[in-house]
Formats: C-alpha cells, sequence, structure tokens
C-alpha cells in the first residue's frame, strides 16, 4: 500500500489528512498518511562539535587508518606505478614514448630556451634534472615537463626589461625556477591549488591565444634577419618589425619559411592519419636536421647560427642573487599560476583518459619539486608541456618510466651530441618555436562562446586584447579581474524563481520554465537558488518586494483574495546564511508583521536551521510555520486564505440556485473523487478542476 508522508509542522495538517481520508467513502482504498515531523535544533545541545576541533579529530583519524603502503604512496608517488608494473605489458610502450617525446625535447628545449632569452644549453638542462625529480614525486604517469613556450616568455619579459649582464640575467632565470618551485610546493602543504579554480577557462583560452601570437612575432627576428624589439605588447613589435624593414635578408626567411611548412605539414599529418602518427614528434628533430645539413653543406654566411654549446651535464649550483628575489615575486607568482593552470589542467584531463586517480596537491608537490632541484642545475623554470604531453599518452606511455627514458635521452645528448648542435640555424629553432605555438591561438574556442555565452566571449576579447596591447601581467590582473567582477555579480544577483504547482501533481516548479504550472491566489511560493549573504540579501529583499506587488494573476487558482497574505521560501538550495541575512530576514518579518503577511519556510538545510534557531528566527516565526515540504506549507497557508474568503452569501439568491438534495451528493462525491485520484497521483485532472484542500475544510 502506498503511503503519504507530510510534515506535522502545522497543527491543521493531521486534520486535514483526517479530513481528506474520510471523504473518500468506501469506493476509494484507504491511503494512510505518514506524518514526518519537522526536527528543530536545539541550540543548548552538546552535540554540535566546534569546527576546529571536528577538523582535528577528522584528520587525527586519517593519519591513524593510514597503512604504511599508503604513506609511501604518499611521499614516492612512483611507488604507485612500480610495484605494480607488468613488465610485459607496460615496457615497450613506456620505452617507445620516452624515446618518442625524448628526440622531440631536445630541439624544443633549445628552441625555448633561446625564446626566455638564455644560451640553448640551459634549455636542455632544464628538460634533464627535472624530468627524473617529477617521475619520482609527481603523480601524472602520462605529464612530460620540461621547458614550454608560455613560461620561457614570461622569463624573458620580466628579465629582458631589467638592464642586465648575459651572466646576471642567467642567474636570475634560474633563481625564478627555485622561487616558483617554492611557491608550488607552499601551495602543495597548504592544498592551496582551489584558488586557480577562480580564472575561468575563457580568461585562459584568450591569455594563451594572445601570447601565442607575441611568441610568433618576438621568433620574426630570425627570419627577416634582423633584430626585433624584445616586447611581450604587440605593438613596439610590429612598430619594431616595420622600421628594420630595409634590412631584410632573404636566405633566413626562405630557409625558415621551408623548415616551418615541413613541421607544420609533418604535424597535420600526424594527428589527422593513424599510421602517420610517428611524424608528428619528428617533427622538430627533422627541421634540425635538414637545417644543419643545409648550413654543413652550402656554408649560408647571412644565417645565424646556434653556435658552441657546452659537453656534459650541468654541475651543482645553489642559486644566487636572492638580493633581486623580491623584485622577481610577481613574475614568479605570474608563473606558478601558469605553470598549475597548465600542468594541473593537462595532468587531470590525461588521468580521466587513462583511469587512474590524480592528487592535484601531490601534482603541485611534484612540480615543485622537480623546479627546485632543477635550480640547483642551472635550470629555468619549467612545466608540463601540453604538445609534449600529448605526443607522450599517444606513443602509449604507462608510467612514470617513459618520462626517465625522456630524460635519459637528454643526458645522453648532453653528454655525446652537443657538438652537433653547433650548426643548428637560428631559423629553425625559431621555426620550431613557431610550430608549437600556433595551435594554442584558439579561434576555435572565441566562436563556441559567441554562439554559448556571451558573457564569456567578452571576457575572452577583453583578456586577449589586454594581454596583446597592454603585456602579459596586465593582461593576467585584467582577465583575472574582470572574471571575478562576473563571479560577484552573480553571486550577489542570485537566481530567484517564483514557484507553481504542476498540473495533477504535488511538485512545484519555476513557472517561467514550466508554463503550464499554476500558483494560488494571496500565496506566494519563492525559491532561491543561491547562499544568502551580507552581498545578495538586499538584491533578494528587492525582488521579494517586486513579487509580492506584481505575479501573474491569469494563472492564479484557489479562493480570490485582493493581495498577498502568505510568503512561502523553499530553502532547500540554500546552503549557507550568515549574520546579515539574518538581521534582514528578521528586519523582513518586521515588515510583513505591519502588513499581515506570514512568512513560512519549507524544507531549510540542516545548517541553516541551526543558524535560524541560534539566531531567534525560528521563534520569532513561529515553529508551525516551518514544513518539510512546499506542499505542506501551501495546504496550510490555502486554508487560511479559504477561511479568510468565506463572506455570507444573500439568503434570496441562495434560496433561488439551491440544488436539489441528490445533485448536492452527486456533485460532492465527485468532488471527493477527484481529491482523492490527486493525491494518489492516479489521475491527472484539469487544472482548474484541481483543489487542493477538501471542500470539507
Amino acid at each position: 500500500m502506498e503511503i503519504t508522508y507530510a510534515s506535522s509542522s502545522h497543527r491543521y495538517l493531521p486534520t486535514m489528512s483526517a479530513s481528506s481520508s474520510s471523504s473518500l467513502g468506501s469506493s476509494m482504498p484507504n491511503r494512510p498518511v505518514k506524518t514526518i515531523p519537522l526536527q528543530h535544533p536545539n541550540t543548548t545541545s552538546s552535540s554540535s562539535t566546534p569546527l576546529p576541533q571536528a577538523m582535528f579529530w577528522r584528520w587525527t583519524a586519517k593519519i591513524k587508518r593510514t597503512t604504511p603502503s599508503q604513506w609511501i604512496d604518499t611521499f614516492l608517488p612512483c611507488y604507485r606505478w612500480i610495484r605494480t608494473y607488468k613488465w610485459r605489458e607496460y615496457l615497450q610502450p613506456d620505452l617507445m614514448a620516452g624515446l618518442t617525446v625524448g628526440i622531440m625535447l631536445v630541439p624544443q628545449a633549445m628552441s625555448y630556451a633561446k625564446l626566455a632569452g638564455l644560451h640553448p644549453i640551459y634549455g636542455l638542462y632544464t628538460g634533464f634534472i627535472p624530468i627524473f625529480v617529477y617521475a619520482i614525486f609527481g603523480s601524472s604517469r602520462q605529464l612530460a615537463i620540461g621547458p614550454v613556450a608560455l613560461v620561457s616568455l614570461l622569463v624573458s619579459n620580466v628579465l629582458g626589461g631589467m638592464d642586465l649582464s648575459d651572466e646576471l640575467y642567467t642567474e636570475l632565470a634560474i633563481l625564478l625556477a627555485f622561487m616558483v618551485g617554492i611557491m608550488e610546493c607552499i601551495m602543495a602543504f597548504l592544498r592551496l591549488g582551489w584558488l586557480i579554480r577562480f580564472i575561468s577557462h575563457s580568461v585562459i583560452s584568450g591569455f594563451t591565444t594572445a601570447s601565442a601570437i607575441v611568441i610568433a612575432l618576438s621568433q620574426a627576428k630570425y627570419f627577416l634577419g634582423y633584430d626585433v624589439v624584445r616586447s611581450s605588447k604587440i605593438v613596439p613589435l610590429i612598430k619594431s618589425i616595420i622600421s628594420g624593414a630595409h634590412k631584410f635578408s632573404w636566405p633566413p626567411f626562405v630557409m625558415g619559411s621551408c623548415i616551418l611548412a615541413i613541421l607544420l605539414v609533418m604535424k597535420h599529418l600526424g594527428k589527422s592519419r593513424k599510421r602517420f602518427r610517428f611524424l608528428r614528434p619528428a617533427g622538430p628533430l627533422t627541421a634540425v636536421v635538414l637545417g644543419t645539413v643545409f648550413v654543413k653543406i652550402f656554408h649560408p654566411s647571412s644565417i645565424s647560427l646556434v653556435g658552441d654549446i657546452p659537453q656534459g651535464l650541468p654541475s651543482f649550483s645553489i642559486p644566487k642573487k636572492f638580493e633581486y628575489a623580491k623584485s622577481l615575486i610577481p613574475t614568479a607568482m605570474l608563473i606558478t599560476g601558469v605553470a598549475i593552470l597548465e600542468s594541473v589542467g593537462i595532468a587531470k584531463a590525461l588521468a580521466a583518459k587513462n583511469r587512474y586517480e590524480l592528487d592535484s596537491s601531490q601534482e603541485l608537490f611534484g612540480l615543485g619539486l622537480a623546479n627546485i632541484l632543477g635550480s640547483f642545475f642551472s635550470a629555468y623554470p619549467s612545466t608540463g608541456s601540453f604538445s609534449r604531453s600529448a605526443v607522450n599518452n599517444d606513443s602509449g606511455a604507462k608510467t612514470g618510466l617513459a618520462g626517465i627514458v625522456a630524460g635519459t635521452i637528454m643526458g645522453c645528448s648532453l653528454l655525446f651530441l652537443t657538438p652537433l648542435f653547433e650548426y643548428i640555424p637560428q631559423c629553425g629553432l625559431a621555426a620550431i618555436v613557431i610550430s608549437a605555438v600556433m595551435g594554442l591561438v584558439d579561434y576555435h574556442e572565441a566562436i563556441f562562446l559567441w554562439h554559448v555565452d556571451k558573457k564569456d566571449f567578452v571576457l575572452w576579447i577583453i583578456t586577449s586584447t589586454t594581454t596583446l596591447f597592454l603585456g602579459i601581467e596586465i593582461g593576467v590582473l585584467v582577465g583575472v579581474g574582470v572574471s571575478l567582477a562576473f563571479v560577484i555579480h552573480e553571486s550577489a544577483n542570485p537566481h530567484i524563481a517564483v514557484l507553481g504547482r504542476l498540473p495533477g501533481t504535488t511538485v512545484y516548479r519555476n513557472i517561467q520554465q514550466y508554463p503550464e504550472a499554476y500558483t494560488y491566489n494571496g500565496i506566494v511560493i519563492v525559491r532561491i537558488d543561491a547562499p544568502i549573504y551580507f552581498a545578495n540579501i538586499s538584491f533578494i529583499k528587492d525582488r521579494l518586494r517586486e513579487y509580492e506587488a506584481d505575479i501573474d494573476k491569469s494563472a492564479r487558482h484557489g479562493p480570490e483574495v485582493e493581495r498577498i497574505h502568505f510568503l512561502i521560501l523553499e530553502m532547500s538550495p540554500i546552503t549557507y546564511i550568515d549574520s546579515s541575512a539574518v538581521q534582514a530576514l528578521k528586519d523582513l518579518q518586521q515588515e510583513y508583521k505591519s502588513r499581515d503577511i506570514e512568512i513560512c519556510i519549507a524544507n531549510p538545510n540542516q545548517d541553516v536551521l541551526l543558524t535560524l534557531t541560534k539566531a531567534g528566527i525560528v521563534e520569532l516565526i513561529g515553529k508551525e510555520w516551518y514544513f518539510v515540504r512546499v506542499h505542506d506549507a501551501v495546504q496550510v497557508c490555502l486554508q487560511h486564505v479559504q477561511s479568510l474568503n468565506q463572506t455570507p452569501k444573500n439568503p434570496d439568491s441562495f434560496a433561488e440556485d439551491k440544488p436539489s438534495f441528490f445533485q448536492r451528493l452527486s456533485k460532492r462525491r465527485e468532488e471527493d473523487l477527484s481529491i482523492a485520484e490527486l493525491e494518489s497521483g492516479d489521475k491527472i485532472t484539469e487544472p482548474h478542476l484541481e483543489p487542493l484542500l477538501s471542500r470539507k475544510s
């Protein structure tokens, strides 16, 4: 037998249930009603534990439950895949992936070092030690870390604007790696990775698009054959390119264009054709080999070369020049934010694709430790690379062993191959950078945002424009600021809905979304879809006054009354309410009381109800006006409205229109049957035939 549930928060509900049951007669089966009392919290109870103490207990309990194996997993994430390594299944894919990424990394590392304004050897150093450190302490099994274009541009942007010698420039780049590593480790220990969530995807897309354009223009000097001013703004770059046009040299332009075309074709074939997948990672190596062979054969004097590269592994040295640390803090914070966005986002996507768990805090710790230890071996800031990580995953990497293989390739290059790098043309390295950043120009995202969300499209335009014309730091700050402004605006202006009853049900939904839903005269049902706090309470009060004065009366049912008598607040979406909102509710209650309007509360959250109890709102409104369901509140309120509407009729007209006894009995039976069918849900009636209360009431 089906049971109807109702809250007993009001004294009228039990009698109403009994009345409805007795009106069914013998023709309908009994439908028992189970009463659910709304439990009002006792503020004097000692069952509520203070938050700090509760957090401490949970933390200690978690420590006690942690096994020795789990402790090892926490501090050495590589232990997770080492102890479950399947040699027959994983070894060959890991070796192939590591070899592929290593071959791809060597020329890219030199290219990105040049972009950062450093000697190419420091790119090779950055792609060596950090890879091994991350393979041990990082939690992602497919993420390929090392130098990347965006971080290299940030390093060049801040250090290029300072009047520094080459030696000091290099020292500060290494110091930046140390500072970035410290910040990432601090964020990992404090579990502050959630702060990055406030940067929307449209901000990231706009920022990377503008940065890619700036990076490509900054590499134009290697194609054109003359120097271009170093800047992160598009206007000075274009002015410099135009002003030096008379120095144009066609040999590096032709060579660079040919190498770039080869790279783009190989990249396209590697992405679009599965059988040519090997061409994608082989592109940078092919460009370097072709350029080097051409230079060795023809010896063109107008094409600049990389020059001498020191042979051997980097030596251990502690970062210096800490007196410049204070001026580098803003840039270190910006690089940290960009590194986290790029690395953690890629790592999470790859982890989901390969079906394993990823700890964001452990990921931050692995990146931070890789940068700290890398700075001891002359590395500048490194992070996860999107392109190399995608190649690593597509090549079948299963574990961190692929990273170790890639690092080994880099070590072998430093030991044995650096004499060959002397003849690499600079325009070839520039072509590798341009080819890599072209994929960052995300105009498809702008088109998508235009069709889906104009607000995010505006945010994309603002971020990309300010980054192009005002610089990277300003662009990021403006983008994040506007993004936070949108968040604050949405929070201060929450969605509020007037609810109506869906025909044939006891379900109440937004009347704007469901036009067939109807309301009742004298009653307004409102749902606030957000926490209530100091920033949005004024907006909420204003909207409540609007709903009280301006509600569509065409879809109303029930007894006709001239004004609103009851305001029902559906509070299930409200997860939090602060002291300012509590005080505003008190003022609202006094205001409504002076106009003879009663506030009813339906389905409040446990924490919200506790706050209302402590503040005295429950007693102020009255416990009888708190309900488990909106439907229960409507039943009680409608009964009150019905009692207000009962006016004596003219006796003469009543005598003229008085139906016979049998007509009244038949009509009464039809009404009772329709009520029973409605409440049981066996039959959906027309809205105008759908009474909520028994006519006996």
